[in-house]
């Protein structure tokens, strides 16, 4: 292989609703913004944590949970917020499949170029 050896692979998954057309499912950054929501507690400390503004952060979890047709985060005004049993659910399916994907990909490019 040689000269690939310092190349690697990256598959991004997404998620979205049936019969929609806009990209605001569910992928890489909205999973990584849910998933400071439940380490932190509140949908504000998720966007601080990734340098983002809140306003903007609410704008990207509404438009994913209509255009995936649920409910991602249960809020709790100066409480902060959870996710729901369903955004939990998909949280962790999403990174366990994406996980997968991308050992897959891996394999499948060294084994390409072997």
């Amino acid at each position: 292989m040689g000269r690939f050896d310092y190349l690697t692979t990256s598959v991004r998954l997404s998620v979205k609703g049936e019969n929609v057309e806009q990209d605001a499912g569910f992928g890489y950054g909205i999973a990584t913004l849910c998933l400071g929501v439940r380490e932190r507690g509140s949908l504000n400390a998720a966007a601080k944590s990734m340098g983002m503004a809140y306003s903007k952060a609410w704008r990207v979890i509404r438009d994913s949970e209509a255009s995936l047709g649920m409910q991602l985060l249960d809020r709790d005004g100066a409480h902060g917020s959870v996710l729901t049993p369903e955004g939990n659910r998909l949280l962790d399916a999403y990174f366990e499949i994406a996980e997968e994907l991308n050992r897959e990909a891996e394999r499948l490019f060294r084994e390409k170029l072997a």
